[in-house]
């Protein structure tokens, strides 16, 4: 239950303090006395919008404080605790503040502790329920009456709701995968078959890892046969001489180091340095000598072999087809990103270079191993590696390509398994949504008779309200229904919706009636209604006054109005004056007594509170409506 609500600095407002009681309260006051102040006061308090507008000219910030009471046991309370705060007394008050400056920042505190505006949102759930006229706007549009039917049925139309949208939203994302799917099947498919070209063509020419490297190896060998065997022979000649060829005309390295050993070696024990260095000598001649028949052997295997000199540069030609085509490749639905091995862009500024694409990225040059000055200069420089894709990226290239194409071979697969869930789906979404439609049907009919008794007691005995749900073919996220609430607003007439079927008047009766019915569906301690009976007087006013007391009976009611009718019905009545300069102040709202009661009535009923006749008149109007609430409460 509201026990009491502060506001400062919000609209007319400046400092006014409401106190409530249990049962039927009303605030009155003249014209933009700051009633709905009052009301737009609770809707901060309860997470509304923190709209800088009614913040008060000249105020830093509107805030207001209410102090509640609650069951300690209950959800709400509990929502509080979680959050940190503590209920004060005896465990069963709340007190709870919301702030927001002239700039528009919202602060809200439960319990004394900071807390998130949704935490006011949830409490609002389980506390109040705010009836307005905008809430009236509202009902009009056939979106909000489905919404309210809805709300009206239950927890067990909610359930099966929850249940719906479950299949429902499932539905909608397997029908978009499905839909991009088969829309890009003739895409897919020429992909798919470009990949298998592709991986046909490097198949059958079976590269092997390190090949390109090996081969441009091989082919600087053969290439350079003539040379190699020439600097290989004149280096043999020169370690180990060879008296048959005609060339020799001295000594050889290993006959001059073998003189120099046997020097040394016949005075060597006569002085171990001497003796070291002798040892050393020996060693050199060996070493000179295997060096020499390493060279020997290497001119035995080397060979000019033009033929197979070809059959290298053919595969190299291979190759090189298969690293530009494949070597700097990208997939189509994942760009690969530059990595060692595969081409980068020049930047702007480099020199362009001559490409050589049989090159590998890495290839070791070759080695100079000609020791005369004839061979090297017929070897020539050693090759230069540009930065170009080698036969690893298109091996790289290759298996991303197989991935690629089993995952396009799955699409049909995928395919496949989308329609039959989808099927599954739609037959679900059909089954949930009669359910719904049942269910909406059974709510309408008795939220149907439901108001139209309470049209009964509003002083439209012989209207009568339908609530026809009419099943749609598409299904939405709440369903395939269409509801429409539908006034006869006597014998005879059609039912027609809301806005052709009532005057104003009849209106606003239809609009509480359905409002009543939602407050009795709704099992919140406080409710309060902002002028939900503007465009009604005479006997449907003194209805609506007894219908507001008879609800008040079970809850907490509170009632912005401006009819007198109403007001008479009111257990507590609080009035809102402005103080000389327009602005409230915290003696602005006053808690009237029975004298004060009837000089209020007098002025909403005549104008002026003074008045002897109007003065009777609010007489008689509390005397009655005091008899019919004793009436009430036997």
């Amino acid at each position: 239950m509201l026990e009491e609500v502060r506001i400062t600095g919000l609209g007319v407002i400046e400092d006014a303090v409401l106190e409530f009681s249990p049962g039927f309260t009303v605030v009155t006051g003249e014209t933009g006395a700051g009633k709905t102040m009052v009301v737009t006061g609770l809707g901060l308090m309860f997470g509304g919008r923190a709209d800088p507008a009614p913040v008060r000219p000249g105020a830093d910030r509107a805030t207001i404080e209410r102090r509640l009471r609650i069951e300690p046991d209950g959800p709400a309370a509990q929502q509080v605790l979680d959050a940190g705060g503590e209920l004060d007394d005896d465990g069963r008050t709340l007190l709870v503040s919301r702030s927001v400056s002239a700039e528009g920042r919202s602060r809200a505190h439960a319990g004394g502790r900071s807390v998130p505006v949704s935490l006011l949102i949830g409490l609002a759930e389980d506390l109040v329920a705010v009836h307005g006229q905008a809430d009236q706007q509202q009902l009009l549009r056939a979106a909000r009456q489905r919404q309210a039917l809805d709300e009206f049925a239950g927890p067990a139309l909610s359930a099966v709701m929850a249940d719906y949208q479950r299949a429902y939203t499932r539905h909608r994302e397997v029908q978009a995968e499905l839909s991009e799917l088969t829309a890009r099947a003739r895409e897919r498919a020429a992909e798919a078959e470009d990949l298998r070209r592709a991986l046909d063509e490097i198949e059958r020419a079976e590269p092997v890892a390190g090949e390109d490297t090996a081969l441009l190896a091989e082919e600087e060998r053969l290439g350079h046969a003539d040379a190699l065997h020439a600097a290989a022979t004149t280096a043999h000649g020169a370690l180990l001489g060879d008296p048959s060829d005609g060339s020799y005309q001295g000594a050889d390295a290993v006959t001059l180091l073998g003189t120099a050993r046997q020097a040394l070696d016949a005075v060597a024990a006569h002085d171990p340095d001497l003796a070291s260095l002798a040892a050393r000598l020996s060693e050199a001649a060996y070493l000179v000598s295997d060096v020499a028949t390493d060279l020997a052997s290497y001119v035995e295997s080397l060979d000019s072999d033009p033929a197979r000199l070809a059959a290298v540069q053919e595969r190299r030609a291979e190759l090189t087809r298969l690293i530009r085509a494949y070597g700097g490749r990208a997939l189509a639905p994942a760009p690969a990103t530059a990595e060692a091995g595969e081409p980068q862009a020049l930047r702007s500024g480099d020199p362009a270079q001559p490409e050589d694409p049989a090159q590998p990225d890495g290839a070791p040059q070759a080695p100079d191993v000609a020791s005369g000055t004839d061979a090297t200069a017929a070897i020539g420089p050693a090759p230069v590696a540009p930065a170009v894709p080698g036969l690893a990226s298109v091996l790289a290239w290759a298996e991303q390509a197989r991935r690629r194409l089993a995952e396009l071979s799955g699409d049909d697969d995928r395919i496949g398994v989308l329609g039959a869930e989808e099927a599954r789906l739609a037959e679900t979404v059909r089954d949930v949504g009669g359910k719904l439609t049942s269910l909406r049907k059974e709510a309408a009919e008795r939220f149907a008779v439901a108001v139209t008794e309470e049209l009964s007691v509003l002083a439209m005995p012989h209207a009568k309200i339908t609530v026809p749900v009419m099943p749609q073919d598409e299904y939405g996220p709440h369903g395939a229904d269409e509801v429409e609430i539908r006034l006869a607003a006597h014998p005879g007439a059609p039912a027609l919706s809301l806005t052709k079927g009532a005057s104003g008047g009849e209106l606003s009766r239809v609009m509480l009636a359905i409002e009543v019915v939602f407050a009795g569906a709704d099992p919140v301690p406080t409710f309060v209604f902002d002028e939900v009976d503007a465009g009604v007087g005479g006997k449907a006013a003194v209805e609506i006054g007894r219908r507001l007391a008879r609800l008040a009976r079970r809850a907490q009611v509170i009632v912005v109005t401006h009819l007198p009718q109403v007001a008479a019905f009111a257990d507590t009545h609080l009035v809102v004056e402005k103080a000389s300069d327009g602005s409230v102040i915290s003696s602005g709202i006053s808690l009237l007594d029975d004298a004060g009661r009837v000089r209020e009535l007098s002025r909403m009923l005549a104008g002026l509170e003074d008045s002897e006749y109007g003065q009777a008149h609010a007489g008689e109007l509390l005397a009655a409506a005091g008899a019919e609430r004793a009436s009430q409460q036997r």
